[in-house]
């Protein structure tokens, strides 16, 4: 009998360990970045490949409703949730500038609701000022974020903690891994500015389903 092999997100963590997120451009770039001088997630890292969810797997569009808004009514966030894939570098697509006030949901992630980890990523600033998550950092512990699907159904979740880590050791693991709880992840730009003028850090919130 042959070895089953392992989760994918386990099998490429060790490269993606290598890789630093990409920091956020002045200008469009080929890995998808987009132009947001001052507060972007522009290119994250990944623990999938493009095409690698089964049609049938729990969070999978065909076994689950789809998540289209997203309310944080203590930092006043109150968003479409738009569908983000990977760009051909295999790092995780970010909303267009043009868009910095909508969220985006990684589809190769979980479902909101369904077991594992779901990830929103949103903007801080853009060059059109500031985004949907610039208030990202205020939010406290046990706030409520709320999330609609095309069913109908709210589900609400409740924030455990926030964490900056540098774009130069992202804890990819942490936040993509396999988990058993509904959870969910926030991402967005923090921090200083390097020469280039591109945010050094990333603010990553925690939640699970309340």
């Amino acid at each position: 009998m042959s070895r089953k092999p392992p989760p994918l997100w386990r099998a490429v963590l060790p490269a993606l360990a290598c890789l630093a997120l990409a920091g956020c451009s002045s200008s469009p770039s080929s890995s998808g970045a987009v132009d947001a001088p001052s507060g972007a997630p522009d290119a994250l890292n990944s623990p999938k490949e493009k095409g690698s969810r089964a049609a049938n797997e729990p969070g999978s569009p065909e076994s689950a409703a789809s998540p289209t808004h997203v309310s944080i009514p203590s930092i006043g966030v109150n968003s479409s949730l738009m569908r983000l894939g990977l760009n051909k570098d295999g790092t995780v697509e970010v909303p267009p500038a043009e868009k910095g006030m909508t969220v985006g949901w990684y589809t190769g992630s979980a479902t909101p609701g369904e077991r594992g980890a779901a990830v929103l990523i949103g903007h801080n600033d853009t060059r059109f000022g500031k985004a949907v998550f610039h208030d990202l950092k205020k939010i406290d512990k046990g706030a409520d974020i709320a999330i609609r699907n095309d069913r109908g159904a709210e589900m609400h979740f409740r924030v455990t903690g926030t964490e900056t880590v540098s774009k130069k050791a992202f804890p990819t693991k942490k936040v993509y891994g396999s988990t058993d709880q509904r959870a969910l992840r926030l991402i967005t730009c923090d921090g200083a500015f390097d020469a280039q003028g591109h945010p050094v850090d990333n603010l990553i919130v925690y939640a699970n389903r309340s």
